[in-house]
């Protein structure tokens, strides 16, 4: 499960690239119109962070020794690599999972870009990218 939560990762990683770079595009051409490309880029992305946040939440709840351990310990608020690891990096993807959520609604069922869409999207990688758990990714 870990190897698939860590696969994921970099997938997650290249698709938020891609839409990045769709959304820029939508924003400083098409005079706003939103294209295939972001629909799709966004879509993909959504699908694949949900994913990504259910092998997480299901590691965390039920594989990891280490959340229980902390939970039983009562130490999961007071050290901070617990709190980062089992409490910050969950939440916060998951308000990204759900910010990319209302994202995808918005592309879908409009033809104007806004900017507070824009926003919403930078806000979601904000939050993707502060929880991201890179030394793990890359340095394990």
């Amino acid at each position: 499960m870990l190897q698939a939560h860590r696969g994921f990762a970099y997938l997650i990683l290249l698709l938020a690239a891609v839409f990045v770079v769709a959304l820029l595009v939508t924003m400083f051409g098409y005079s706003g119109k939103i294209s295939k490309l972001l629909r799709k880029s966004t879509l993909f992305t959504m699908i694949f962070f949900h994913l990504q946040a259910l092998i997480g939440l299901v590691m965390l709840f039920f594989f990891s020794p280490g959340f229980k351990a902390a939970s039983e310990a009562g130490t999961l608020m007071s050290d901070s690599a617990s709190r980062n690891a089992y409490v910050e990096h969950p939440f916060a993807m998951i308000v990204a999972a759900v910010l990319l959520t209302i994202l995808n609604k918005k592309f879908k069922t409009n033809d104007k870009l806004k900017m507070g869409w824009v926003i919403m999207g930078f806000v979601a990688l904000a939050f993707m990218l502060w929880a991201f758990q890179w030394h793990r990714l890359f340095g394990a």
